[in-house]
């Protein structure tokens, strides 16, 4: 590993302070995507880029991501589920990196769940 130079600090702070928030529960959303072994095996690496890159293009501050394990629906891989604050979550599922991006822009940013790509409205709610 080579040596740390300032702007490598600076991330490593960054990521620190996002990490922060996620344990201080202040995320106006929380994005999880699925990464048990089924999921990297369906394409969840790519999901998380997907998101990463929509986090970096937007500046959003206020949106937490995080990874799980299996979400017990294998063939449903890849997923993510979001959590906007004071509403249920949503499990979305069968994710292309394309479909990720629309779910961010659409469910991320302005709050319009994905109806085409969602399975699920919190534990109980099916759409």
């Amino acid at each position: 590993m080579g040596k740390l130079r300032p702007e490598d600090m600076d991330r490593i702070a960054e990521r620190m302070q996002k990490a922060m928030s996620l344990r201080l529960g202040a995320g106006r959303v929380k994005l999880t995507v699925h990464m048990g072994t089924c999921g990297i095996a369906a394409g969840a690496r790519k999901i998380m880029s997907a998101i990463m890159r929509c986090l970096d293009e937007s500046g959003a501050a206020d949106v937490i991501v995080t990874t799980s394990g299996c979400a017990g629906l294998c063939s449903k891989e890849p997923m993510m589920t979001v959590e906007l604050a004071g509403q249920a979550p949503v499990k979305y599922v069968d994710l292309t990196e394309e479909k990720a991006t629309r779910i961010f822009a659409e469910h991320v940013v302005n709050g319009k769940i994905v109806a085409d790509c969602a399975l699920a409205i919190g534990s109980e709610w099916t759409l």
